[in-house]
Formats: structure tokens, sequence, C-alpha cells
């Protein structure tokens, strides 16, 4: 084997972390992580970077260098593949609870593509990161999102609804201050990457002192697919006389 060609596949195996590798042995193909997909680009390897999400997701905001196959449409679009059956191919779409990579790599299988890898943390940790990216004009919108007042958060929690997640995007420290009651912590910085703990079937809550970055983490929220999200502040909490703990 070629060198170069060796070098690639050491890269492509390399250690990948924990929830990807759920991932990858659900759907059955090599998944990488965002640092070894860094390393592939920066080397400029003959990769195809594929993105698997909607074509107005791609329009908003993709990672540097993919080109846009989305999944739905992956059949008719697969000419945009190069020719060579082996050529490394990676896709991507909304992170590890997005299933459109993982279909649309199965496609590409179908297809007699052998060398398929799926960059399971996707867009929204690239992005989180500070990795390249291309952003159209939407990509910077400000966005209305959906509030929860203190009463109605408390109303929640005094019937112990299981319906809800309260999630703080603070820093540790600040968490460890003071907190809406059961909720758990997540800080902005690393939102997307740690957010496979949040269950999509339930209404997240997210929260900081004055909202700056709960507007963050709301929009993290809202490129990950989930359906079902409200902003609230600490601010509001304490002014409204309710419960912190400790």
């Amino acid at each position: 084997m070629h060198p170069e060609k060796k070098q690639f596949f050491l890269h492509l195996f390399a250690v990948i972390v924990i929830p990807a590798v759920a991932f990858a042995a659900e759907a059955g193909f090599r998944v990488i992580a965002t640092a070894d997909l860094k390393a592939l680009m920066d080397e400029k390897k003959d990769l195809v970077l594929v993105d698997s999400r909607t074509p107005e997701e791609f329009q908003e905001a993709h990672i540097r260098g993919a080109i846009s196959i989305p999944e739905k449409v992956f059949e008719e679009k697969i000419f945009l593949l190069p020719p060579d059956k082996k050529a490394p191919v990676v896709l991507y779409c909304n992170g590890v609870k997005c299933g459109k990579s993982k279909k649309a790599a199965k496609k590409a299988e179908a297809a007699g593509y052998k060398n398929l890898s799926i960059y399971a943390e996707g867009f929204p940790v690239w992005e989180e990161k500070g990795l390249a990216i291309v952003a159209g004009p939407e990509h910077a919108t400000k966005i209305e999102t959906a509030k929860l007042k203190p009463a109605e958060i408390r109303q929640l929690l005094d019937a112990k609804s299981s319906d809800i997640v309260i999630v703080d995007v603070r820093d540790e420290s600040e968490f460890k201050e003071g907190r809406i009651p059961t909720a758990i912590n997540i800080p902005v910085e690393t939102f997307a990457l740690r957010s496979e703990v949040l269950p999509k079937e339930k209404k997240i809550v997210v929260y900081c002192n004055t909202g700056g970055r709960s507007y963050n983490a709301y929009r993290k929220l809202m490129k990950l697919a989930y359906p079902s999200i409200f902003q609230t502040t600490f601010a509001e909490w304490k002014e409204a006389g309710m419960p912190v703990e400790k």
C-alpha cells in the first residue's frame, strides 16, 4: 500500500469518543471524531465530505469543504460522489441523535461505495469548537425563543412532571452556588458535544443568569433538531421568590 494511503487509514481508525462508538455499532460504519476529521482535512487528504442535512440547513451554515447531498434525495444526487467506489467518503448531519448521515451512508453502501465513515458529532459540535464553517446570510439572524415563566416551571416541578428536563448552561462554579431545583449542568461551551444526555421526547428548558448563554444553547438545540425547547433565566427565577437549590 502507498505510504500516503496507509497514513490515511491510520487516521481513519483513530481513537473515537464513547457516544460515537455506540453509534458506530448501531450503524455498522466507521465513526470518526471531530479531531480526526480536522486532522484529515488539515492534511488535505482526498476525502469527500458529505453534508446529509436539508438544503436549507446547508445553506444556513456547513463545514467548509463539504458538499450537499441531502439524505432524502441521496439517490438522485449520488452522481456528486466520485466515480471511484473506493474513495474515502465521510458523512455528517446534526449530531449523534441525527439519523440522516447513517441513512445516507447505507444508500451509498448499496450503490457500491466501500470506504464510508460517519462524523457522528456532526455540524453542531464542529461549530461549537470554532472550526471552519461557511455561514450563509441567515446564520446570524436573531430568533425568538419560547419562554417559560418561573411560575409555570414551578408548577411542573411541584407536579413532579417527568416530561421536563431543566438545564443550567452556566459554569460549574455558578451551578454549585445555586440553581433551579432538579437542574442538570451542561456549560454552553460544550453544550452540543454533551447534548446526547438530553432526551428528545421531553421538554428541554435552558437557562443562565440573564439569557445570553441560554440563548446560544437554545440555538444549538434547534440545530440538533430538538422539538420542544424553552428558555428562562435564573434572575427571573430568584426575583419571583422561587426556591434555589445548592
